[in-house]
C-alpha cells in the first residue's frame, strides 16, 4: 500500500524540520514548503492527501492555501496551524471545511494522533465513495434501482433499458447473445 502523503507548510525552517522528522518517524511521506505557493506547487505534482500549513504565512495565508488547494483537489484534507491569537481565523477555516486545527506550540503526540484521526475519515469517506458507486441490480428480474435524484436506497426500480436511456446517451437494441442462443436452441430440440 502507498504511503500516506503530507504536504507540510510552514515558513518557519525549524518546524518544517522538525514536523517532517516527526511525520517521516511515523511512517507518513512528508513534502515541505516554506510558502503557500510552492505548497500549491507541490501539491499539484504530488497529490498528497493530507495538507498541513501554517496560518499565518508570508504572502499567501494558511486560508488562502486552503481554498486554492481545494479547487486543484477537491477531496484534499487540510489540517491549520495557528497561534492562540490566530484561533477565530482558525474557526473560519473549520466553517470552510478545514478537517482540525492545532495550537503552536504542536505536540508531537497530538499532532500524530489527530493525523491518524484525519487518515481513518479518509479512508472511511473512500469507502462511502465505492457503495455510492454501487448500481443495485435486482436478481431475479434484472431492474436497477436508480438512486440519482433521491436518498441512498430510496431510488426507483426501473428496466437496465429504462436505466440507460435515462443515465446516458446509450440506445438499446434489442439482441441475443451467442450462449443464450445455444441454450435456447438446446432446449427447443430437447423438446422436440
Amino acid at each position: 500500500m502507498r504511503k500516506k502523503s503530507i504536504l507540510l507548510i510552514d515558513d518557519e525552517e525549524t518546524i518544517l524540520a522538525s514536523l517532517g522528522h516527526v511525520l517521516r518517524n511515523n511512517g507518513y511521506e512528508v513534502f515541505t514548503s516554506a510558502n503557500g505557493k510552492d505548497g500549491l506547487d507541490i501539491l499539484n505534482k504530488n497529490r498528497p492527501a493530507l495538507i498541513i500549513t501554517d496560518l499565518m504565512l508570508d504572502g499567501m495565508s494558511g486560508i488562502d492555501v486552503f481554498k486554492e488547494a481545494k479547487k486543484i483537489q477537491p477531496d484534499i484534507m487540510v489540517m491549520i496551524i495557528t497561534g492562540f491569537g490566530e484561533l477565530n481565523s482558525a474557526i473560519e477555516a473549520l466553517q470552510l471545511g478545514a478537517l482540525d486545527y492545532l495550537l503552536k506550540p504542536v505536540r508531537n503526540k497530538e499532532l500524530v494522533l489527530r493525523i491518524d484521526k484525519c487518515f481513518e475519515r479518509w479512508e472511511m469517506q473512500l469507502k462511502i465513495k465505492v457503495f455510492e458507486n454501487i448500481v443495485p441490480i435486482c436478481s431475479t428480474c434484472r431492474s436497477i434501482r436508480d438512486d440519482t435524484n433521491s436518498e441512498h436506497g430510496e431510488g426507483d426500480w426501473m428496466s437496465i433499458e429504462e436505466y440507460l436511456s435515462k443515465n446516458s446517451d446509450m440506445q438499446c437494441s434489442h439482441g441475443i447473445c451467442p450462449n443464450c442462443y445455444e441454450k435456447s436452441m438446446k432446449e427447443l430440440n430437447d423438446l422436440t
